[in-house]
């Protein structure tokens, strides 16, 4: 695979159409569920994934190990997401002071709801609490990082991702019931 992905890699830098159809082959399916993740449907995340594939191909000469190529296509399929959404929505920040119930999920509940369910209520999400959660919990990025990116402050970030979790917490005790407040 790693030698693949090396010749694949040399021949997109060549500009070889082969080439970048076999990269686009070998990638689209796990590049368009990531873009899925971010998108509001699925002609948005279709948009998501040709804008970032045009990047790749016009960036691939930054590619210096193939080793992180993966890696790297996952971060300009976000950043091209980002790129979509930072014109189109604006971050609300949420007054500090409001307070905001801290629920718990009890574990059958967690046990009942699969992944493929829980990846719908995110989808259902507001853009602007969509992306935070998605940065946040799915792709590991701190707050300050989605900040940055986002072109936001941490606390709002932070503030962004209590409501996310809360509208998520919301949505499985009404499917599921069983919530517990602290």
């Amino acid at each position: 695979m790693a030698e693949q992905l090396e010749i694949l890699i040399k021949g997109c830098k060549k500009g070889r159409a082969r080439s970048q159809e076999q990269l686009y082959k070998l990638f689209s399916a796990a590049m368009y569920g990531l873009c899925l993740q971010y998108a509001s449907d699925e002609d948005d995340a279709k948009d998501i994934l040709q804008d970032g594939f045009v990047k790749v191909y016009q960036k691939i000469d930054q590619v210096k190990n193939p080793k992180a190529f993966p890696g790297w296509i996952r971060r300009v399929m976000i950043n091209t997401a980002l790129e979509k959404y930072r014109s189109q929505v604006l971050l609300q920040r949420m007054d500090e002071s409001q307070q905001i119930w801290k629920e718990e999920v009890s574990e059958d509940v967690l046990d009942r709801l699969s992944a493929e369910a829980l990846l719908t209520l995110i989808k259902e999400l507001s853009p602007k609490y969509k992306m935070v959660f998605n940065l946040y919990a799915i792709e590991g990025y701190s707050h300050r990082e989605i900040g940055e990116m986002l072109q936001i402050s941490e606390g709002t970030s932070k503030s962004n991702l209590s409501r996310a979790r809360s509208i998520l917490q919301e949505k499985v005790k009404k499917l599921y019931g069983t919530v517990h407040v602290r």
